[in-house]
């Protein structure tokens, strides 16, 4: 396999990025799906709001390394359909990045103008278009794609692979909320992805003790360092 981004940072990927995902659609389920709700949702629990947002697009932008991973396994055997899956699922990502700082910018309108202007300045402006609309289809046909290509490929059993696709039935947008699909698909994504990133781990290896104590530590201050860059403009 080739070396970037390697087994550790792929296996952390398959089951951080899962599992935030999943996190993010259960502590938006108490809400309405629609954007309306959602505005006032954050109105009324902004914390509560915030937090699943952010692990939603924190959860999806680390599912990168991941994805890598798993199109060079299927990639082995079935390369086109890893190819296909992986570009398709990869642009997706970016596409709900996108989508994610709309949300963030809905949800500053609520705090700085208030619920009842910043829910019609979204009603207005909602169906305006913007070329990362294009992502739209790969976000369904990527998960779709590298299902297909992982049970063709023997990388996810048959049960696994369904669970993967079911990611098709995230919801795509700006400012959707939780449903029946998007718990489903946050279900299917842990299902498929988890138990997949164990192993990656696992044939990875442990790095020792040492390596594990400086890479954890060097993590948390370049983490940290970011942070604070990013907050300065």
């Amino acid at each position: 396999m080739p070396s970037f981004p390697g087994r550790t940072l792929g296996g952390l990927s398959l089951i951080a990025g899962s599992l935030l995902v999943a996190l993010a659609v259960g502590l938006r389920s108490g809400y309405d799906f629609f954007f309306p709700a959602q505005l006032a949702a954050y109105a009324a629990d902004p914390t509560l709001v915030l937090v699943s947002s952010s692990a939603f697009v924190v959860g999806m932008a680390a599912l990168w390394p991941g994805i890598v991973i798993l199109v060079q396994l299927i990639g082995a055997s079935r390369p086109r359909l890893a190819w296909w899956g992986g570009a398709l699922a990869i642009f997706g990502l970016f596409g709900r990045a996108f989508d994610a700082g709309a949300d963030y910018l809905a949800f500053e309108l609520v705090r700085v103008q208030g619920l009842a202007v910043a829910t019609q300045a979204v009603a207005d402006s909602y169906s305006g278009y913007h070329i990362m609309r294009t992502a739209s289809p790969a976000i369904m046909a990527g998960w779709i794609v590298l299902a297909i290509g992982a049970w063709r490929s023997k990388v996810l059993g048959l049960v696994p692979a369904i669970a993967l696709g079911l990611m098709a039935a995230m919801p795509i947008g700006v400012l959707k909320g939780s449903h029946l699909g998007s718990q489903l698909a946050a279900a299917g994504l842990v299902i498929a992805l988890v138990p997949l990133g164990v192993r990656t781990l696992r044939e990875a290896g442990w790095p020792g003790w040492r390596r594990a104590a400086v890479g954890t530590l060097a993590t948390v201050v370049i983490g940290a360092a970011f942070a604070v860059l990013g907050m300065l403009g």
